[in-house]
């Protein structure tokens, strides 16, 4: 029976682990928390990684809701970059589909585009769960601080009071990962220089907006954003018993130590004078709703993302392997992809014989592309957090000056990827 250890229960363990028990590997899966859990707010899902769940036989169904319009404002709701607008509790105006944009929004274009979709947290969480199996052996309460790697042994990960040894290691623990600061150490994590707050807002306490407020959309000032999206309409949430307003707020500056009703008076402030939906949002959202997240980006990758060591080896998986700047709203889709890939080079891969070999292609598969997303997602970021009058006067004069196409296509590198067979 194969054996493989995955470090780390966030989504991209939970659909590395999943996929590999529905490949006939025998899994532990080991998670630092107390239990399983999900982090609130919502996530972007693009059609990269749409297809990369449906690669790995899994399907959001009725708990994913389209991204029914879209564009880019400035705060005081002059566009930029126009589209056509839906109200935020209705549902698409004739039948257009999105194309996603350079700020992590979808602009919107009629066409048959693949669709982009919006989650809950939570709910993608509760699918990743059930996708794990029966088979599959939990344990929580494990934090891995020590590594084995020498080339004659088993790889094995240990907590100073237990060792736990298989024929492969995937470190899934996050841009934190202890595993690829003992494998990759030149790799570090680095500040982008803002930080970003999530949250939902369930539909029985959401403000009710304009017509004209757009269902979906971004507003841009000088090194701050918001972006915001509805979870289903209004009365109607498929599948899912969370459906809302999802909305994420970009800020200069480090992760705020301060508590989160104070974090959430902060934004108030900073946002006071943004158009609709803004400030309906902010006050409708209460403290326990946030989610705080640092900008990073882990630089430089780790030259290899795999590392065969005696008949196995360890891979590192989504944000232990990258962490892109949040710009294009990447990270669970390119974990998504990881899993994905590993799952069809590992299908009929043997320790001792094609596992190191099969190690190997997994590098080369993943690491030219998630170095393209990280640049695209850099060089974004600096013009999308601009700061300075002069700056952001530049930007928005080029960003009214440019068709949305160029700014689609732009970000299409990132959403654009076939699954391995």
């Amino acid at each position: 029976m194969r054996t493989a250890v995955v470090v780390g229960a966030g989504v991209g363990g939970l659909a590395a682990a999943g996929a590999l028990a529905r490949s006939n590997w025998h899994v532990t899966l080991l998670e630092r928390g107390d239990r399983l859990r999900g982090n609130g707010a919502a996530l972007l899902i693009w059609p990269n990684g749409v297809a990369a769940l449906q690669a790995l036989g899994l399907s959001l169904g009725d708990i994913a809701f389209p991204m029914v319009a879209g564009g880019i404002r400035r705060p005081d709701g002059r566009w930029l970059v126009q589209a056509d607008v839906a109200p935020l509790d209705g549902a698409p105006a004739d039948g257009a589909q999105p194309l996603p944009t350079a700020g992590g929004g979808p602009s919107y274009q009629a066409g048959p585009h693949q669709q982009s979709v919006v989650v809950h947290a939570d709910d993608l969480h509760d699918a990743l769960m059930a996708g794990l199996g029966e088979k599959i052996e939990i344990r929580t309460g494990v934090e891995v601080t020590t590594v084995r790697a020498g080339t004659a042994e088993r790889p094995a990960v240990g907590t100073g009071k237990h060792t736990f040894e298989a024929d492969l290691i995937v470190a899934a623990d996050g841009s934190r990962s202890a595993i690829r600061r003992r494998l990759a150490p030149q790799s570090a994590v680095t500040s982008a220089g803002y930080t970003s707050w999530r949250a939902v807002i369930p539909w029985y306490r959401a403000p009710k907006l304009a017509e004209t407020v757009p269902a979906a959309g971004e507003l841009l000032g000088a090194g701050h954003r918001f972006l915001h999206a509805a979870l289903g309409g209004r009365g109607t949430s498929g599948g899912s018993t969370r459906g809302g307003i999802y909305w994420v707020a970009t800020a200069p500056g480090a992760v705020r130590p301060e508590a989160l009703a104070t974090q959430l008076t902060l934004l108030r402030r900073w946002f006071a004078d943004w158009q609709a939906p803004v400030g309906e949002l902010l006050e409708a959202t209460e403290p326990e709703d946030l989610v705080q997240q640092a900008g990073e980006e882990l630089r430089p990758l780790p030259r290899r993302f795999s590392f065969p060591v005696g008949a196995g080896g360890f891979v590192l998986l989504g944000d232990a392997a990258h962490v892109a700047t949040p710009t294009l709203t990447q990270g669970a889709c390119l974990a998504f992809e990881d899993a994905a890939t590993l799952r069809s080079l590992l299908r009929d891969a043997r320790p001792g014989e094609t596992l190191p070999l099969a190690l190997d292609e997994y590098t080369l598969a993943r690491r030219e592309r998630v170095a393209r997303v990280a640049k695209t997602s850099r060089r974004l970021g600096l013009v999308m957090q601009a700061r300075g009058r002069l700056t952001v006067r530049a930007r928005d004069t080029w960003l009214e000056r440019v068709s949305p196409r160029l700014l689609d296509r732009a970000a299409a590198s990132a959403h654009q990827w076939t699954p391995p067979p």
